[in-house]
């Protein structure tokens, strides 16, 4: 009879190592789901930016011969974000290579819209929306789009419309000279990559807990089995191939369960919202090679790790049943988490000051966390050390001296909890103060809409965006906004230069958010400032270029104002006393707006802006808080996920630790001890030191939050109530993990000790 034969044959007559193995399978089976899907996200983010690398400006190639001006921008719609592309040909554009999903080039005045947009094209009055791209002319499809209901247009255009006026596009401007559409391979999102990679390590852990907590519900049940074949004759290879055959087969058929429930779990992941939009199904492939890498190595691992735990029976199967001393943990073992704490926060420390060492940070993560299995034990030893010295009631002695004798393996029940309530303490930490720093944006009012133009093509499209908005009835009128630099220079002779808008002090306090109050507008003043300058010392340039004409600015009289806080620092120049031969090269076109005609406004400056983006403080927090709309969801589901992980496995490591001391119990039982005393032990074996394992990582998730704030961020840190989620999670988990005590003793003292 082969290993196989061996293990089919246990199977159908041990019940208990039967349901050992289901749940191994089971087991098994989630953790390569999870895996499979976890994996899968960095090929599933270069899917959809493969597909819209023709959406974004840096995609396209500036070396080659021009065949054609591009122009990327955002639009919004109310809070519903459009991206815009307009193109122009050079030539006839026969010869371009266009991207997948779009059948031709549409003409000037045309465009080329996704179906949603289509939709609200169709449910939205032209001069909220349709105005701004021209007449739509056929349908995008689903393969140049980033998600499935991205709202995108195509505008096309003549090369006069986009082409500019200096010898130099400027970005964002004029339209940028490219050979053709992006072929290159799009890279995945690098924030996404990430996150894939920390949920691989959160989740994997309490999947392989969960694993190895279902594999040891029979231990030493098997223990015994094997160490009596080997006591009959049988040699290690024999017992270790038929460990192999048993695990390997629960292993190997859970692996192929998580194969097949990967696609549903991929199907899921399409209804979770990123970066804005959801995802084609398609998105979530996986390479045949990587794939198989990972069907096999999880059972692998799975196998190797029962038979690293056949060691005491290959060496000396007749003490393999208990006949050996139980080792004491040493002290050193507590020196490992500051020790890791400490290089840590040296890392942190260099990467701060060098402005890298990204690599020594993420190593000193992984010591913290990986440090938890060396502390971990010693502190269940010490608690159960506690219980002995200090409490005298049967339960808390029963249940100390088991925490003394095999912390290790009390200990294992709260692995995964550990590891989720220190992430998600971790990114609880970080999470709200993120958010505290979201703001800023550009220095006009949140109810002014905005573009960037050519200084000489702003009084241009001011004159036509105020002619629509005249013939929509909109009472506000585009006012144009030059930029000039103002430049003084050092003893050394070193110029510096302060950004300057040329506009009265009554439209800035209308229409900016530079500090300037109406108080502050004096008769006369031609320069304002957030402290008093001599003036005849600068000089004004029209541009940051060298050969731009720089003239001195004169003896011009002086306002102060007090700078916004959540602005950059900017001057102001009355137009009045800009020097002649200063040619501003920006400029901006501002409109003030109201709810009511904040879509009619923005679509009168995008007809006539050429695909310029029409800015507004607005937009800029929106996609601030889209990225942390996405931290939180994936922060919530991770947690949610390994909270539930963690719970499995705690309750399975609990029912597993009743059934292997058995014999111990039906013993104390039929000695006379009452079955609540027992319960009652059981219970405070398996949640007191998950409790103070909670606690403990809870604290430490909180510090290397802490640590990790300090890189991106000098200011302070912000706690939410929120912090103390995972310790309520790691509670519950648990509570969970010591519901199941009763039950499973219940279980084993209705079944006869005979059968031991």
């Amino acid at each position: 009879m082969n290993p196989f034969q061996i293990a089919m044959r246990v199977l159908r007559v041990d019940r208990r190592t039967r349901a050992s193995a289901i749940l191994t399978t089971v087991g098994v089976a989630v953790a390569t789901a999870l895996v499979l899907l976890l994996a899968t996200l960095p090929f599933a983010t270069q899917a959809r930016e493969q597909r819209a690398q023709w959406q974004q400006q840096y995609g396209y190639s500036h070396d080659d011969k021009p065949a054609m001006l591009v122009k990327t921008s955002t639009d919004y719609l109310g809070d519903k974000e459009i991206v815009r592309v307009d193109v122009a040909p050079t030539g006839s554009g026969a010869d371009l290579h266009l991207p997948a999903g779009i059948a031709k080039l549409p003409g000037p005045g045309q465009a080329l819209v996704s179906p949603e947009l289509g939709k609200l094209l169709n449910n939205t009055p032209a001069n909220q929306l349709g105005d701004r791209f021209g007449k739509p002319v056929d349908a995008l499809g689903e393969q140049a789009l980033r998600y499935p209901d991205q709202l995108v247009a195509l505008v096309g255009h003549s090369p006069q419309e986009l082409q500019g006026s200096g010898s130099e596009p400027t970005y964002g401007v004029d339209g940028m000279p490219v050979a053709g559409f992006p072929t290159d391979e799009a890279q995945p999102d690098g924030l996404l990559v990430l996150l894939a990679w920390v949920g691989i390590i959160v989740l994997l852990v309490p999947s392989l807990v969960l694993v190895a907590s279902s594999a040891r519900l029979t231990a030493a049940r098997r223990e015994q089995r094997m160490a009596a074949l080997r006591l009959a004759g049988a040699t290690p290879g024999q017992v270790t191939s038929m460990v192999s055959a048993e695990t390997g087969l629960s292993a190997g058929v859970g692996a192929l369960l998580g194969l097949l429930l990967s696609p549903a779990l991929d199907g899921l992941a399409t209804f979770v919202p990123w970066t804005g939009g959801t995802w084609l199904a398609s998105d979530f492939s996986l390479p045949v090679g990587l794939t198989v890498a990972i069907v096999v190595a999880i059972p692998a691992l799975v196998v190797l790790a029962g038979v690293l735990g056949l060691r005491r029976v290959l060496r000396t199967p007749l003490f393999a049943t208990g006949g050996h001393q139980v080792k004491p943990l040493r002290w050193w073992r507590l020196l490992a988490l500051p020790v890791a704490g400490l290089f840590f926060f040296f890392a942190i420390a260099t990467g701060r000051d060098s402005g890298g060492g990204q690599e020594m940070v993420l190593f000193g993560l992984f010591l913290v966390v990986g440090s938890a299995m060396v502390v971990g034990p010693w502190v269940t030893s010490a608690v159960g050390g506690t219980f002995v010295r200090i409490w005298r009631r049967p339960s808390t002695l029963l249940a100390g001296r088991r925490l003394r004798e095999d912390p290790k393996g009390a200990y294992r029940a709260s692995a995964g909890i550990v590891l989720a309530v220190f992430a998600g303490s971790m990114a609880l930490t970080l999470l709200p103060s993120f958010e505290s720093m979201a703001g800023g944006g550009r220095e006009y009012v949140d109810s002014a809409l905005y573009t960037d133009v050519s200084a000489d093509k702003a009084a241009v499209v001011a004159d036509q965006a105020n002619s629509k908005l005249a013939k929509e009835g909109v009472q506000e009128r585009a006012l144009t906004v030059p930029t000039v630099w103002l430049e003084q220079k050092s003893e050394d002779g070193r110029p510096s230069y302060q950004r300057t808008y040329v506009m009265s002090c009554a439209d800035a306090v209308r229409l900016t958010r530079l500090g300037i109050t109406a108080g502050d507008c004096k008769p006369g003043a031609g320069l304002y400032a957030p402290y008093e300058l001599d003036t005849a010392k600068y000089q004004l340039a029209g541009d940051l270029e060298r050969d731009a004409v720089t003239k001195p600015l004169g003896t011009v009289p002086m306002g102060t104002f007090q700078p916004g806080s959540d602005v950059s620092l900017s001057y102001l120049l009355d137009p009045a006393s800009l020097p002649a031969g200063v040619q501003p090269v920006d400029a901006t076109v501002v409109v003030p707006t109201t709810d009511a005609d904040r879509e009619v406004v923005r679509t009168a400056l995008a007809s006539v802006s050429a695909g310029s983006e029409i800015g507004s403080r607005d937009q800029h927090l929106y996609e601030q808080q889209q990225t942390l709309g996405d931290l939180r969801r994936v922060t919530v589901i991770g947690l949610l996920a390994a909270g539930v992980l963690a719970g499995c496995s705690a309750a399975v490591a609990t029912a597993g630790a009743v059934m292997d001391r058995r014999r111990t119990f039906g013993a104390l039982v039929a000695a006379g001890t009452p079955v609540r005393v027992l319960s009652r032990a059981l219970r405070m074996e398996a949640a007191l030191p998950s409790l103070v394992a909670t606690i403990g990582a809870g604290v430490v998730g909180v510090f290397v939050g802490l640590g990790l704030f300090s890189i991106t961020s000098e200011d302070p840190i912000t706690l939410s109530p929120w912090i103390l989620a995972p310790v309520v999670l790691g509670v519950g988990v648990a509570l969970i993990g010591a519901s199941v005590c009763t039950p499973a003793l219940k279980r084993v003292q209705a079944e006869p000790l005979s059968d031991e």
